[in-house]
């Protein structure tokens, strides 16, 4: 939930990627705060149309890992489901971006997004003045396409984004984490995308968003059906008949799961219904699909959220304690200082490329940030926000998929003082 904006174009391209991966109530929340807050009418409204286009070529940071980073893409498609939001769609569609070890030196350099998809995204939210799609299709990453993987098996990665957030919204993380050692898909779920690119030249909307906001059971709707899309992309990267030609490099027995948003709680859909799954992480989304009343068995999982009052034990969104409730395995509960929805994701980077941090901040705070009588925290930087997401993401794999001690999840640190936990004081002794 974004409570911070430095300037009219972080502001721009901040809400331009936020909102739709809000639930509906929360986001006419926010609209309804952006009414009434001071810069509604002055020259740094977010909502400016005049604002100046970016000329500035937004650049994620580099992955902290030893491997290079190769990336794939692999259109699915699963025959034996029909499409959820579009009767005449006969098939569920899936595109998965693969980012993987790789040898330094082979592919060639890849793109963030299309320069179409971009034009979707930008489109979606009214903010062509703000930002080109060439501007932010330019994007530099630092995976290189089709390049040649390093020889070894790495624990699998299922990446999903939020509710109509496309998959390269969370770049930054599926590259780090491949640099570290893991093989890493990230699924665009069809028609649930401001838009994604798929074979035939073809760039699906998000058909679905019109059936979600305002419905009863629309996000539980989705996240469970992305629950399903996950086993099929599992079958299919895994079975004796893979569709990817580097499916060796998957180490079968450790796979886990982690979203940001609706992607974040359809991790617990997926481990639900699927044992392969052996660990999950929730990033700052509710959990539309309630974790079972008998929990997840001995399987751990990770809830990684903004430090605010949605978030916090006892906050606004009730899912979080329903869950923390539920999760019988090990577990932690984290909120990050200074954070707001988009911090676990790529868009705090780009918008700090657009318009430089500056000491002068606009508060707009909405019905889910914290009360007048909360401390308020500096909002995070973008390099800070991708630095403590990949940092806390990494740790929760490499001790329950590699079994690598991790003394970062045993308490606070004075390294990440924004890190906050909560829950039960952790047992195990501090790892050497």
């Amino acid at each position: 939930m974004i409570r911070h904006f430095r300037a009219a174009g972080v502001a721009a391209v901040s809400l331009l990627i936020a909102l739709p991966l809000l639930p509906q109530p929360l986001a006419a929340a926010a609209d309804t705060s952006r009414a009434a807050s001071p810069s509604a009418t002055g020259s740094r409204d977010a909502r400016d149309v005049t604002a100046p286009k970016a000329a500035t070529r937004p650049r994620l940071p580099a992955p902290t890992g030893p491997y290079a980073v190769g990336r794939a893409t692999l259109p699915l498609t699963d025959h034996s489901r029909r499409d959820p939001w579009v009767p005449t769609a006969t098939s569920r569609e899936l595109m998965v971006g693969l980012h993987y070890p790789a040898r330094r030196g082979t592919g060639t350099s890849a793109r963030y997004a299309t320069v179409e998809e971009s034009r979707h995204l930008i489109k979606a939210q009214g903010w062509e003045n703000a930002l080109t799609p060439e501007a932010l299709s330019a994007t530099a990453v630092h995976s290189r396409t089709d390049a040649r993987p390093v020889s070894g098996t790495y624990p699998l990665l299922i990446v999903s984004p939020g509710f109509s957030a496309p998959g390269y919204s969370l770049t930054g993380l599926a590259e780090d984490l491949a640099s570290r050692g893991y093989v890493v898909a990230t699924v665009d779920h069809a028609y649930e995308s401001t838009g994604t690119a798929f074979p035939g030249g073809r760039t699906l909307t998000c058909a679905a968003c019109e059936q979600v906001y305002g419905t009863e059971d629309g996000f539980r709707r989705a996240a469970a059906g992305r629950g399903q899309d996950v086993s099929f992309v599992l079958d299919r990267l895994t079975g004796h008949a893979s569709a990817w030609r580097y499916s060796r490099l998957i180490d079968t027995r450790h796979i886990g799961m982690a979203g940001h948003s609706l992607g974040g709680a359809s991790a617990v859909s997926a481990m639900a219904r699927d044992s392969r799954i052996r660990a999950g992480v929730n990033m700052d989304g509710a959990f539309q699909d309630p974790v079972p009343a008998d929990g997840l068995g001995p399987r751990p999982f990770l809830m990684l959220g903004a430090d605010n009052e949605v978030h916090r034990p006892g906050g606004r969104d009730r899912t979080w304690d329903q869950a923390w409730s539920r999760l019988d395995g090990w577990k932690r509960w984290l909120t990050v200082a200074g954070a707001d929805h988009l911090t676990f994701s790529d868009a705090p980077v780009i918008t700090d490329a657009l318009t430089p941090p500056t000491t002068d901040t606009t508060d707009m705070t909405d019905t889910t940030a914290p009360t007048a009588s909360t401390p308020q925290q500096p909002p995070l930087s973008g390099q800070r926000s991708v630095a403590l997401t990949r940092t806390y993401v990494a740790a929760f794999f490499d001790r329950h998929l590699r079994h690598i001690p991790q003394r970062l999840l045993q308490g606070p640190t004075t390294d990440n003082p924004e890190v906050k936990f909560h829950g039960p004081a952790p047992s195990t002794p501090p790892a050497r």
